[in-house]
């Protein structure tokens, strides 16, 4: 060999389930690379759905429903308004409103009165019965459970399909991305783009398949949790050492500070406004 060191080959990455085990079998966190050592997006992607699933076993989406149709109409009411509010407007619209031909069939003046709380009532009325007639009219009062035939009801965009067909119908046609899914892919440098559509064909290149539908549900558990949108708790940061931001923000003063800094796990979820509008 000439007296010439050989490389040795690269370690492949750890995949999450790999990373899982490991973290169950030793009782401790997935450990990572430091956060100024170079990492590829797929690589950090990796270790963030292990790191994830540990934090956040119980991710779920927090709207309240029971079938497909439910989950819609609570998915359009959530644009702009919080999910706690949705859920407390949602029973008693469900115990009037069974069906689809029932919303299709309600007087649009009473309707608004019944959902004005979750604000933009009116244009939500819209779309709520409009989606409703159509579901009513053209498949027999089923939602319909693929992204072309959905995205083609009134009020019905790519990311209220997203959150239909992955929760309702455990399809996985797509990633939720709302206001928390947007800011989290930018501080963890997953994408550079600004775009909620640009941003979900980022994230479908790098997050495997099957997390597709709980990425979204722990980015938005994350970000209500500690990534805020202002003065994050990086400090208690449970993913700080797999985010190129948090260092920063702590160093510049963007984060919270030590006194304000608090644990928030186990603590009732926060809720913000705009999680899975349409």
């Amino acid at each position: 060999m000439n007296g010439a060191r050989q490389r040795r080959p690269a370690a492949a990455a750890e995949t999450p389930d790999a990373l899982s085990r490991r973290s169950t079998a030793t009782g401790r966190p997935p450990r990572a690379l430091p956060c100024n050592v170079p990492i590829k997006p797929r690589d950090r992607v990796c270790q963030l759905i292990a790191r994830f699933r540990a934090v956040y076993p119980d991710a779920h989406c927090e709207l309240t429903f029971k079938n497909p149709l439910q989950l819609l109409i609570a998915t359009i009411l959530s644009a702009q308004c919080t999910d706690k509010r949705v859920n407390m407007v949602t029973p008693a619209l469900f115990k009037k409103y069974k069906t689809a031909a029932d919303c299709a069939q309600a007087d649009p003046a009473i309707f608004q009165e019944e959902i004005r709380s979750s604000g933009f009532f009116r244009s939500k009325t819209k779309s709520i019965l409009g989606a409703c007639k159509a579901i009513a009219e053209k498949y027999e009062g089923k939602v319909p459970d693929t992204m072309d035939a959905l995205v083609e009801l009134p009020g019905v965009g790519r990311k209220t399909a997203n959150v239909v067909l992955g929760n309702a119908f455990r399809k996985s046609e797509g990633i939720v991305v709302d206001t928390h899914v947007a800011r989290l892919s930018q501080r963890l440098r997953l994408t550079r783009e600004t775009d909620a559509t640009k941003i979900e064909q980022d994230l479908m290149k790098i997050v495997p398949r099957e997390y597709w539908t709980i990425w979204s549900h722990w980015l938005i558990w994350h970000g209500r949790r500690r990534c805020f949108a202002r003065k994050p708790d990086c400090r208690n940061c449970e993913v700080l050492n797999l985010c190129p931001s948090g260092p920063v923000f702590i160093r510049t003063g963007e984060a919270r500070e030590v006194e304000n800094a608090r644990d928030t796990r186990g603590v009732k979820p926060r809720v913000s406004r705009g999680t899975f509008s349409a």
